[in-house]
Protein backbone atom coordinates (compact mmCIF):
# COMPACT_ATOMS: atom_id res chain seq x y z
CA UNK A 1 0.00 0.00 0.00
CA UNK A 2 3.29 2.13 0.77
CA UNK A 3 4.40 1.21 -2.90
CA UNK A 4 0.79 2.22 -4.04
CA UNK A 5 0.81 5.82 -2.27
CA UNK A 6 3.76 7.08 -3.52
CA UNK A 7 2.64 6.14 -6.75
CA UNK A 8 -0.14 8.46 -6.34
CA UNK A 9 1.70 11.05 -5.06
CA UNK A 10 3.84 11.40 -8.48
CA UNK A 11 2.03 13.95 -10.93
CA UNK A 12 0.39 12.69 -13.81
CA UNK A 13 2.47 14.25 -16.46
CA UNK A 14 5.48 12.48 -14.97
CA UNK A 15 4.14 9.00 -15.03
CA UNK A 16 3.45 9.78 -18.31
CA UNK A 17 6.34 11.02 -19.18
CA UNK A 18 8.24 8.05 -17.91
CA UNK A 19 6.54 5.63 -19.66
CA UNK A 20 6.67 7.00 -22.57
CA UNK A 21 10.77 7.28 -21.99
CA UNK A 22 10.88 3.73 -20.62
CA UNK A 23 8.76 2.39 -23.71
CA UNK A 24 11.05 4.26 -26.16
CA UNK A 25 14.14 2.62 -24.39
CA UNK A 26 12.44 -0.48 -24.62
CA UNK A 27 11.72 -0.68 -28.05
CA UNK A 28 15.24 0.35 -29.08
CA UNK A 29 17.03 -2.19 -26.76
CA UNK A 30 14.41 -5.04 -27.72
CA UNK A 31 13.63 -4.03 -31.70
CA UNK A 32 11.05 -6.05 -32.97
CA UNK A 33 10.52 -8.19 -30.29
CA UNK A 34 9.21 -5.21 -28.33
CA UNK A 35 5.90 -5.65 -30.85
CA UNK A 36 5.28 -8.70 -29.59
CA UNK A 37 5.86 -8.29 -25.98
CA UNK A 38 4.77 -5.01 -25.17
CA UNK A 39 1.89 -4.05 -28.12
CA UNK A 40 -0.90 -6.05 -25.92
CA UNK A 41 -0.51 -3.31 -22.98
CA UNK A 42 -0.91 -0.80 -25.78
CA UNK A 43 -4.21 -2.49 -27.20
CA UNK A 44 -5.67 -3.25 -23.81
CA UNK A 45 -5.46 0.38 -22.78
CA UNK A 46 -6.62 1.90 -26.04
CA UNK A 47 -9.70 -0.87 -25.48
CA UNK A 48 -10.51 0.28 -22.23
CA UNK A 49 -10.33 3.90 -22.99
CA UNK A 50 -12.80 3.14 -26.20
CA UNK A 51 -14.74 0.90 -23.28
CA UNK A 52 -15.62 4.07 -21.77
CA UNK A 53 -15.91 6.78 -24.20
CA UNK A 54 -19.62 5.77 -25.73
CA UNK A 55 -20.90 6.06 -21.99
CA UNK A 56 -19.53 8.57 -20.59
CA UNK A 57 -20.60 10.53 -23.84
CA UNK A 58 -23.84 9.70 -23.59
CA UNK A 59 -25.02 10.57 -19.97
CA UNK A 60 -22.43 13.52 -20.20
CA UNK A 61 -24.59 15.07 -23.02
CA UNK A 62 -27.85 14.04 -21.78
CA UNK A 63 -27.12 15.98 -18.12
CA UNK A 64 -25.61 18.93 -19.98
CA UNK A 65 -28.28 19.57 -22.22
CA UNK A 66 -31.10 19.27 -19.51
CA UNK A 67 -28.75 21.48 -16.87
CA UNK A 68 -27.88 24.11 -19.37
CA UNK A 69 -31.63 24.94 -20.42
CA UNK A 70 -31.71 27.44 -17.54
CA UNK A 71 -28.23 28.89 -17.88
CA UNK A 72 -27.03 30.04 -21.15
CA UNK A 73 -28.33 29.39 -24.74
CA UNK A 74 -27.42 26.05 -26.04
CA UNK A 75 -27.83 27.66 -29.69
CA UNK A 76 -25.42 30.55 -28.95
CA UNK A 77 -22.97 28.11 -26.96
CA UNK A 78 -23.18 26.18 -30.30
CA UNK A 79 -22.16 28.93 -32.46
CA UNK A 80 -19.54 30.07 -31.00
CA UNK A 81 -17.77 26.90 -30.68
CA UNK A 82 -18.25 26.33 -34.64
CA UNK A 83 -17.06 29.55 -35.44
CA UNK A 84 -13.91 29.23 -33.49
CA UNK A 85 -13.77 25.56 -34.36
CA UNK A 86 -13.72 27.58 -38.40
CA UNK A 87 -11.19 30.05 -37.33
CA UNK A 88 -8.69 27.97 -35.58
CA UNK A 89 -8.85 25.67 -38.52
CA UNK A 90 -8.82 28.24 -41.19
CA UNK A 91 -5.05 29.53 -39.50
CA UNK A 92 -3.98 25.86 -39.50
CA UNK A 93 -4.27 25.82 -43.09
CA UNK A 94 -2.60 28.65 -43.19
CA UNK A 95 0.50 27.47 -41.14
CA UNK A 96 0.16 24.33 -43.06
CA UNK A 97 1.12 26.08 -46.26
CA UNK A 98 3.75 28.70 -45.12
CA UNK A 99 6.04 25.68 -43.47
CA UNK A 100 5.36 23.72 -46.82
CA UNK A 101 6.84 26.80 -48.62
CA UNK A 102 9.43 27.52 -46.19
CA UNK A 103 11.03 24.07 -45.25
CA UNK A 104 10.02 22.91 -49.12
CA UNK A 105 9.86 18.80 -48.20
CA UNK A 106 9.32 17.83 -51.44
CA UNK A 107 12.32 19.62 -52.94
CA UNK A 108 15.22 17.50 -53.95
CA UNK A 109 13.62 14.15 -52.95
CA UNK A 110 14.69 11.40 -54.97
CA UNK A 111 12.11 8.80 -56.85
CA UNK A 112 9.66 7.67 -54.54
CA UNK A 113 7.33 4.82 -54.84
CA UNK A 114 3.63 3.87 -53.14
CA UNK A 115 3.73 1.69 -50.45
CA UNK A 116 2.10 -1.40 -51.60
CA UNK A 117 0.30 -1.44 -48.89
CA UNK A 118 -1.75 1.95 -49.45
CA UNK A 119 -5.05 1.38 -51.10
CA UNK A 120 -7.07 4.76 -51.80
CA UNK A 121 -9.82 5.14 -49.77
CA UNK A 122 -13.64 5.62 -51.13
CA UNK A 123 -14.30 9.73 -49.93
CA UNK A 124 -18.34 9.49 -48.79
CA UNK A 125 -20.64 12.22 -50.10
CA UNK A 126 -22.02 15.19 -47.31
CA UNK A 127 -25.27 13.99 -47.86
CA UNK A 128 -24.04 10.26 -46.63
CA UNK A 129 -22.02 11.88 -43.72
CA UNK A 130 -25.20 13.88 -42.70
CA UNK A 131 -27.62 10.83 -42.87
CA UNK A 132 -25.36 9.14 -40.86
CA UNK A 133 -25.33 11.56 -38.13
CA UNK A 134 -28.49 10.25 -37.30
CA UNK A 135 -28.64 6.49 -36.12
CA UNK A 136 -31.17 4.41 -37.73
CA UNK A 137 -30.92 1.94 -34.66
CA UNK A 138 -29.74 4.11 -31.27
CA UNK A 139 -29.00 1.02 -30.04
CA UNK A 140 -26.82 -0.22 -32.07
CA UNK A 141 -24.93 3.62 -32.48
CA UNK A 142 -24.29 2.87 -28.12
CA UNK A 143 -23.13 -0.61 -28.61
CA UNK A 144 -19.70 0.67 -28.59
CA UNK A 145 -17.03 1.33 -31.56
CA UNK A 146 -17.02 -1.52 -34.01
CA UNK A 147 -13.63 -2.27 -35.67
CA UNK A 148 -13.25 -3.93 -39.08
CA UNK A 149 -9.47 -4.56 -41.41
CA UNK A 150 -9.75 -2.83 -44.44
CA UNK A 151 -8.37 -3.25 -47.87
CA UNK A 152 -4.94 -1.69 -47.20
CA UNK A 153 -5.23 -4.75 -43.76
CA UNK A 154 -5.66 -1.64 -41.37
CA UNK A 155 -7.90 -2.07 -38.38
CA UNK A 156 -10.38 0.77 -38.66
CA UNK A 157 -13.09 2.03 -36.95
CA UNK A 158 -16.20 0.37 -38.80
CA UNK A 159 -18.28 2.28 -41.06
CA UNK A 160 -21.72 3.63 -39.06
CA UNK A 161 -20.57 2.27 -35.67
CA UNK A 162 -17.11 4.65 -36.06
CA UNK A 163 -18.24 7.96 -35.35
CA UNK A 164 -19.71 9.16 -31.70
CA UNK A 165 -21.95 11.88 -33.61
CA UNK A 166 -24.95 10.01 -33.54
CA UNK A 167 -24.54 8.74 -30.18
CA UNK A 168 -24.08 12.74 -29.22
CA UNK A 169 -27.66 13.01 -31.64
CA UNK A 170 -29.19 10.94 -29.33
CA UNK A 171 -28.33 11.83 -26.83
CA UNK A 172 -29.10 15.34 -27.15
CA UNK A 173 -32.66 14.58 -28.07
CA UNK A 174 -33.04 12.83 -24.86
CA UNK A 175 -32.00 15.63 -22.80
CA UNK A 176 -33.90 18.25 -24.73
CA UNK A 177 -36.72 15.73 -24.03
CA UNK A 178 -35.96 15.84 -20.28
CA UNK A 179 -36.31 19.87 -20.35
CA UNK A 180 -39.73 19.68 -22.06
CA UNK A 181 -41.24 17.55 -19.37
CA UNK A 182 -39.41 19.47 -16.57
CA UNK A 183 -40.26 18.42 -13.16
CA UNK A 184 -42.37 15.45 -14.33
CA UNK A 185 -39.21 13.54 -15.04
CA UNK A 186 -37.04 15.16 -12.48
CA UNK A 187 -36.38 11.35 -11.07
CA UNK A 188 -34.79 10.50 -14.50
CA UNK A 189 -32.70 13.89 -14.78
CA UNK A 190 -31.09 12.86 -11.17
CA UNK A 191 -30.69 9.23 -12.34
CA UNK A 192 -29.27 11.05 -15.46
CA UNK A 193 -26.94 12.76 -13.35
CA UNK A 194 -25.69 10.22 -10.75
CA UNK A 195 -25.03 8.17 -14.27
CA UNK A 196 -22.75 10.60 -15.57
CA UNK A 197 -21.42 10.78 -11.85
CA UNK A 198 -20.41 7.13 -11.84
CA UNK A 199 -19.25 7.11 -15.71
CA UNK A 200 -16.43 9.81 -14.40
CA UNK A 201 -15.46 7.75 -11.80
CA UNK A 202 -14.96 5.15 -13.94
CA UNK A 203 -12.99 7.15 -16.56
CA UNK A 204 -10.53 8.16 -13.32
CA UNK A 205 -9.72 4.32 -12.66
CA UNK A 206 -9.03 3.54 -15.92
CA UNK A 207 -6.37 6.78 -16.51
CA UNK A 208 -4.53 5.80 -13.95
CA UNK A 209 -3.12 3.26 -16.24
CA UNK A 210 -1.92 5.37 -18.89
CA UNK A 211 1.84 5.74 -18.28
CA UNK A 212 0.89 1.77 -18.40
CA UNK A 213 -0.83 2.06 -21.82
CA UNK A 214 2.16 4.58 -22.69
CA UNK A 215 4.88 1.80 -22.42
CA UNK A 216 3.20 -0.60 -24.33
CA UNK A 217 2.62 1.67 -27.24
CA UNK A 218 5.72 3.41 -27.47
CA UNK A 219 7.89 0.75 -26.92
CA UNK A 220 5.43 -1.48 -29.60
CA UNK A 221 6.17 1.72 -32.06
CA UNK A 222 9.82 1.97 -31.62
CA UNK A 223 10.42 -1.79 -31.79
CA UNK A 224 8.29 -2.42 -34.77
CA UNK A 225 9.17 0.83 -37.07
CA UNK A 226 12.98 1.42 -36.56
CA UNK A 227 13.90 4.69 -38.11
CA UNK A 228 14.70 3.13 -41.78
CA UNK A 229 11.48 3.97 -43.05
CA UNK A 230 12.03 7.78 -41.80
CA UNK A 231 15.01 8.43 -43.69
CA UNK A 232 13.79 9.39 -47.48
CA UNK A 233 11.06 11.51 -46.19
CA UNK A 234 12.55 13.27 -43.19
CA UNK A 235 12.22 16.41 -44.54
CA UNK A 236 8.44 15.98 -44.68
CA UNK A 237 8.13 14.61 -40.72
CA UNK A 238 10.42 17.37 -39.88
CA UNK A 239 7.60 19.83 -41.76
CA UNK A 240 4.76 18.56 -40.09
CA UNK A 241 6.18 18.38 -36.88
CA UNK A 242 6.86 21.96 -37.00
CA UNK A 243 3.98 22.87 -38.34
CA UNK A 244 1.98 21.65 -35.36
CA UNK A 245 4.42 22.63 -33.25
CA UNK A 246 3.81 26.22 -34.33
CA UNK A 247 0.19 25.75 -34.45
CA UNK A 248 0.20 24.50 -30.94
CA UNK A 249 2.42 27.11 -29.34
CA UNK A 250 2.06 30.31 -31.25
CA UNK A 251 -1.68 30.36 -32.78
CA UNK A 252 -3.12 28.44 -29.62
CA UNK A 253 -0.92 30.60 -26.89
CA UNK A 254 -1.45 33.66 -29.14
CA UNK A 255 -5.44 33.45 -28.92
CA UNK A 256 -5.01 32.46 -25.14
CA UNK A 257 -3.03 35.56 -24.33
CA UNK A 258 -5.31 37.31 -26.26
CA UNK A 259 -8.33 36.42 -24.43
CA UNK A 260 -6.66 37.16 -20.78
CA UNK A 261 -5.47 33.59 -20.40
CA UNK A 262 -1.88 32.03 -19.18
CA UNK A 263 -1.13 29.96 -22.46
CA UNK A 264 1.81 27.78 -19.84
CA UNK A 265 -1.67 27.13 -17.34
CA UNK A 266 -2.95 25.80 -19.77
CA UNK A 267 -0.26 23.16 -21.69
CA UNK A 268 0.26 22.22 -18.04
CA UNK A 269 -3.76 21.59 -17.33
CA UNK A 270 -4.30 20.04 -21.33
CA UNK A 271 -0.64 18.13 -20.63
CA UNK A 272 -2.40 14.80 -20.47
CA UNK A 273 -5.17 14.81 -23.23
CA UNK A 274 -2.42 15.50 -25.42
CA UNK A 275 0.30 12.81 -24.12
CA UNK A 276 -2.43 10.12 -25.00
CA UNK A 277 -3.37 12.28 -28.43
CA UNK A 278 0.29 11.60 -29.15
CA UNK A 279 0.88 8.07 -27.74
CA UNK A 280 -2.54 6.61 -29.23
CA UNK A 281 -3.21 8.52 -32.03
CA UNK A 282 -6.69 8.69 -31.98
CA UNK A 283 -9.09 11.91 -30.79
CA UNK A 284 -11.55 9.39 -29.93
CA UNK A 285 -9.14 7.75 -27.76
CA UNK A 286 -7.95 11.05 -25.85
CA UNK A 287 -11.61 12.43 -25.43
CA UNK A 288 -12.23 10.84 -22.27
CA UNK A 289 -8.89 12.25 -21.03
CA UNK A 290 -9.60 15.42 -22.61
CA UNK A 291 -12.68 16.03 -21.04
CA UNK A 292 -11.56 15.38 -17.93
CA UNK A 293 -8.52 17.92 -18.59
CA UNK A 294 -10.80 20.25 -19.53
CA UNK A 295 -12.93 20.35 -16.84
CA UNK A 296 -10.64 19.13 -13.35
CA UNK A 297 -7.73 20.77 -14.76
CA UNK A 298 -8.97 23.85 -16.58
CA UNK A 299 -12.33 24.89 -14.92
CA UNK A 300 -14.31 24.60 -18.01
CA UNK A 301 -18.18 24.33 -17.12
CA UNK A 302 -18.69 20.22 -16.89
CA UNK A 303 -22.44 20.84 -18.80
CA UNK A 304 -20.87 22.82 -21.39
CA UNK A 305 -17.30 20.62 -21.78
CA UNK A 306 -19.56 17.49 -22.24
CA UNK A 307 -21.16 19.03 -25.16
CA UNK A 308 -18.13 20.61 -26.94
CA UNK A 309 -15.02 17.90 -25.97
CA UNK A 310 -17.28 14.87 -27.56
CA UNK A 311 -18.40 17.16 -30.58
CA UNK A 312 -14.34 18.45 -31.06
CA UNK A 313 -12.92 14.50 -30.93
CA UNK A 314 -15.66 14.02 -34.14
CA UNK A 315 -14.82 17.46 -36.06
CA UNK A 316 -12.01 19.21 -34.77
CA UNK A 317 -9.29 17.94 -37.10
CA UNK A 318 -6.39 21.12 -36.82
CA UNK A 319 -3.80 18.04 -37.67
CA UNK A 320 -5.73 15.70 -39.31
CA UNK A 321 -7.65 17.57 -41.35
CA UNK A 322 -5.66 20.94 -41.77
CA UNK A 323 -2.23 21.21 -41.85
CA UNK A 324 -1.59 18.21 -42.90
CA UNK A 325 -3.58 18.31 -46.47
CA UNK A 326 -2.10 21.61 -47.02
CA UNK A 327 1.66 20.73 -46.73
CA UNK A 328 1.10 17.36 -48.60
CA UNK A 329 -0.28 19.91 -51.31
CA UNK A 330 2.56 21.94 -51.02
CA UNK A 331 4.70 18.58 -51.02
CA UNK A 332 3.34 17.00 -54.77
CA UNK A 333 3.97 21.01 -56.02
CA UNK A 334 7.42 20.53 -54.95
CA UNK A 335 8.17 16.95 -55.58
CA UNK A 336 6.76 17.38 -59.74
CA UNK A 337 8.19 20.65 -60.06
CA UNK A 338 4.48 22.03 -60.37
CA UNK A 339 3.97 25.04 -58.71
CA UNK A 340 0.45 25.76 -56.91
CA UNK A 341 -1.50 28.59 -58.66
CA UNK A 342 -3.13 31.32 -56.42
CA UNK A 343 -6.63 29.20 -57.32
CA UNK A 344 -5.09 26.00 -56.05
CA UNK A 345 -3.97 27.76 -52.91
CA UNK A 346 -7.13 29.22 -52.39
CA UNK A 347 -9.10 25.93 -53.29
CA UNK A 348 -6.63 24.08 -50.57
CA UNK A 349 -7.40 26.36 -47.75
CA UNK A 350 -11.40 26.24 -48.14
CA UNK A 351 -11.30 22.34 -48.98
CA UNK A 352 -9.81 21.95 -46.07
CA UNK A 353 -11.66 23.74 -43.46
CA UNK A 354 -14.91 22.64 -44.86
CA UNK A 355 -13.71 18.97 -45.47
CA UNK A 356 -12.63 18.99 -41.93
CA UNK A 357 -16.11 19.23 -41.07
CA UNK A 358 -17.21 16.86 -43.95
CA UNK A 359 -15.46 13.54 -43.11
CA UNK A 360 -16.86 13.82 -39.51
CA UNK A 361 -16.40 10.58 -37.34
CA UNK A 362 -15.21 8.72 -40.86
CA UNK A 363 -12.12 6.08 -40.57
CA UNK A 364 -8.55 7.04 -41.62
CA UNK A 365 -9.71 11.23 -41.13
CA UNK A 366 -6.16 11.92 -42.20
CA UNK A 367 -5.88 10.08 -45.12
CA UNK A 368 -9.66 11.15 -46.31
CA UNK A 369 -9.01 14.53 -45.76
CA UNK A 370 -5.98 14.41 -47.75
CA UNK A 371 -7.54 13.01 -50.82
CA UNK A 372 -10.47 15.66 -50.41
CA UNK A 373 -8.23 18.77 -50.37
CA UNK A 374 -5.58 17.05 -53.38
CA UNK A 375 -8.67 15.83 -55.66
CA UNK A 376 -9.97 19.24 -55.31
CA UNK A 377 -7.03 21.19 -56.38
CA UNK A 378 -6.23 18.76 -59.63
CA UNK A 379 -3.36 17.40 -57.59
CA UNK A 380 -2.28 13.58 -58.09
CA UNK A 381 -3.03 11.50 -54.99
CA UNK A 382 0.34 9.66 -54.92
CA UNK A 383 1.52 11.89 -52.39
CA UNK A 384 -0.54 9.66 -50.12
CA UNK A 385 0.49 6.97 -50.99
CA UNK A 386 4.13 8.05 -50.82
CA UNK A 387 3.86 8.81 -47.44
CA UNK A 388 1.67 6.41 -46.34
CA UNK A 389 4.69 4.26 -44.94
CA UNK A 390 5.53 6.78 -42.54
CA UNK A 391 1.87 7.88 -41.57
CA UNK A 392 1.71 6.40 -37.99
CA UNK A 393 4.86 8.96 -37.28
CA UNK A 394 3.02 11.38 -38.60
CA UNK A 395 -0.23 10.70 -37.15
CA UNK A 396 1.33 11.32 -33.43
CA UNK A 397 1.84 14.89 -33.88
CA UNK A 398 -1.28 15.59 -35.95
CA UNK A 399 -3.64 13.69 -33.37
CA UNK A 400 -1.44 15.92 -30.39
CA UNK A 401 -2.49 19.27 -32.10
CA UNK A 402 -6.24 17.69 -33.16
CA UNK A 403 -6.48 17.07 -29.73
CA UNK A 404 -5.18 20.44 -28.00
CA UNK A 405 -7.54 22.17 -30.63
CA UNK A 406 -10.22 20.22 -28.88
CA UNK A 407 -9.60 21.33 -25.63
CA UNK A 408 -8.57 25.08 -26.68
CA UNK A 409 -12.18 25.75 -27.99
CA UNK A 410 -13.91 25.21 -24.86
CA UNK A 411 -11.56 27.08 -22.87
CA UNK A 412 -12.29 30.31 -25.06
CA UNK A 413 -15.69 30.28 -25.39
CA UNK A 414 -16.00 29.08 -21.46
CA UNK A 415 -13.97 32.51 -20.87
CA UNK A 416 -16.19 34.62 -23.33
CA UNK A 417 -19.71 33.00 -21.59
CA UNK A 418 -18.72 33.29 -17.88
CA UNK A 419 -18.23 29.56 -18.04
CA UNK A 420 -14.70 29.03 -16.89
CA UNK A 421 -13.46 29.02 -12.94
CA UNK A 422 -10.57 31.52 -13.30
CA UNK A 423 -9.31 29.71 -9.81
CA UNK A 424 -8.98 26.46 -11.04
CA UNK A 425 -7.36 27.34 -14.27
CA UNK A 426 -4.61 28.85 -12.59
CA UNK A 427 -3.95 26.28 -10.06
CA UNK A 428 -2.71 24.76 -13.35
CA UNK A 429 -3.23 20.95 -11.96
CA UNK A 430 -1.81 18.59 -14.44
CA UNK A 431 -3.51 15.80 -12.52
CA UNK A 432 -6.71 13.55 -14.46
CA UNK A 433 -6.76 10.42 -12.09
CA UNK A 434 -7.11 9.90 -8.33
CA UNK A 435 -6.63 13.23 -6.89
CA UNK A 436 -4.06 14.35 -5.17
CA UNK A 437 -3.96 12.80 -1.02
CA UNK A 438 -7.13 11.10 -2.34
CA UNK A 439 -6.78 7.23 -1.65
CA UNK A 440 -7.41 5.03 -4.25
CA UNK A 441 -10.98 3.92 -4.26
CA UNK A 442 -12.22 6.66 -2.92
CA UNK A 443 -15.48 8.78 -4.59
Amino acid sequence: MALLKAWFRIPFWQRVLAGFVLGALAGWLMGPAADTWFKPLGDLYVTLIKMIAVPLVFFAVINAISSLHGQKSMAALGGRTFAWFAITAVLAVGIGLAVGIVVQPGAGVGALTVDPNFVPRTVPSPVQVLLDVVPANPFYALAGIGTRVNAAGETVLAAGRGSILPVIFFAALLGFAIVKLGERVAGMRKLVGEASDVMIQVTRFVLELTPIGTFGLIASLVGAYGFGKLLPLGSFVFALYLACALMIVVVYGGLLLAHGLNPLKFFRGAAPGMQVGFVASSSFAAMPVSLRSVTHNLGVDKDYAAFAVPLGASIKMDGCGAIYPALCAVFIAQYTGVPLTADQYLIVMIASVLGSFGTAGVPGTAVIMATVVLSAAGLPLETIGYLYAIDRVLDMMRTMTNVTGQMLVPVLVAKETGLLDREVYNAASSNVGIAEGEEPGTP
